[in-house]
């Protein structure tokens, strides 16, 4: 009898048994599978991909090949979603209020933590200990700096695991960062990845993989946050040197200045502490398979590149800024040196008046 011959007799007894659904009560419905356990599930997911594709003409070409992917033997699709929701997340309160759900972390790093969900009436674990089939398991993975990446978890789940942790969040961003990735499971692949358009195709996803595309993704996604908050330093700046352009001179305050000045520094600082976009990851260090799919992520999304780009942006940033300010500091020296006079021209007029005053 074939593997999945026993496991479609026992699954029916499975479900008999009463489970607990181990996650927070005030979350709706959010954990269920997007990959398919039948042959039915499988035609299904077809079907509504090949629905969605009449809507998304521009998409066609890389749709149609997730497709043909995913319609190989032995192979499944798992959705992977990256978001920027705020500039801190508290993780030990995170841990505190859904310690169940916490993945032992295998590393030395501090600054993320995996949560693991499932749907209990489709799970196969019971109390006897029976252990949980992988591909009905959503995953979590919060990192302190505001990013947030979801694995196969579907669009209308999302809602509910962000406010599992926005509760734990401060600095809420007024607009979520968003960005939609893929990874495909395949046993047979020859080697152990192999990348593609907005996907990547694996061997295996264990949890140090989802940890080490969960590293990069939340990278990326904060990283595109910073850039456009020094893009917008940039585009102020254009402004008042197009200003100085036409009038030959500004009329930004000394606070103003200073802010900006704060700001860029604090972004700089993010980026290089809190993000590590130049650690390593310790997973990538211990095993080399991991390592390529580390490699080949930073790669994908330019990281390196991007923030060679931001760093440039920022220099331009800080030149203006030191233009800016020995304006500010001559302005200030001008005036000193204009009270100054005023003060000895008084002083001259007042010594003479005594003196015209005193021959009368």
């Amino acid at each position: 009898m074939s593997a999945s011959s026993r496991w479609n007799g026992f699954y029916p007894t499975l479900l008999k048994y009463q489970t607990r659904r181990r996650v927070p009560k005030d979350t709706p419905s959010l954990f269920r599978t997007l990959c398919s356990v039948s042959s039915g599930q499988e035609v299904e997911w077809r079907e509504q991909q090949q629905q969605q594709l009449g809507s998304c003409s521009e998409d066609d070409t890389y749709t149609e090949h997730l497709l043909e992917v995913q319609q190989e033997k032995q192979s499944r699709f798992i959705p992977v979603k990256a978001y920027f929701i705020s500039t801190s997340i508290d993780l030990r309160g995170l841990q505190a209020q859904n310690a169940f759900n916490v993945v032992p972390p295998t590393s030395r790093a501090t600054n993320y933590v995996v949560l693991k969900y499932y749907d209990a009436k489709n799970s196969p674990q019971d109390l006897n200990g029976i252990s949980v089939n992988e591909s009905i398991c959503s995953y979590m993975v919060v990192f302190q700096y505001g990013s947030i990446v979801l694995f196969n978890v579907s669009d209308h789940e999302v809602d509910g695991y962000l406010k599992i942790v926005e509760k734990h969040a401060s600095g809420l961003l007024p607009e979520m960062r968003k960005d939609d990735y893929a990874v495909v499971e395949k046993p047979t692949l020859e080697t152990w990845m192999q990348g593609g358009l907005d996907y990547i195709l694996l061997k295996n996803l264990n949890i140090d993989g989802i940890r080490t595309i969960g590293s990069v993704l939340g990278q990326s996604i904060a990283l595109d946050y910073y850039i456009r908050q020094v893009d917008g330093m940039v585009a102020e700046f254009t402004d008042i040197n197009r200003g100085m352009e036409k009038t030959g001179t500004f009329t930004m305050k000394r606070k103003k200045l200073f802010q900006l000045v704060g700001k860029a520094n604090s972004n700089l600082a993010d980026v290089i502490l809190k993000l590590g976009l130049f650690e390593r990851s310790d997973i990538a260090w211990k095993n080399a398979n991991y390592a390529q799919i580390w490699e080949y992520l930073r790669d994908e999304y330019e990281l390196t590149q991007r923030f060679g780009s931001l760093d440039f942006k920022l220099k331009f940033v800080e030149h203006n800024i030191r233009f800016l300010q020995e304006i500010l500091q001559n302005r200030k020296s001008d005036f000193l040196e204009w009270l100054i006079i005023i003060l000895i021209g008084v002083e001259i007029l007042i010594s003479v008046y005594n003196i015209a005053r005193g021959s009368l």
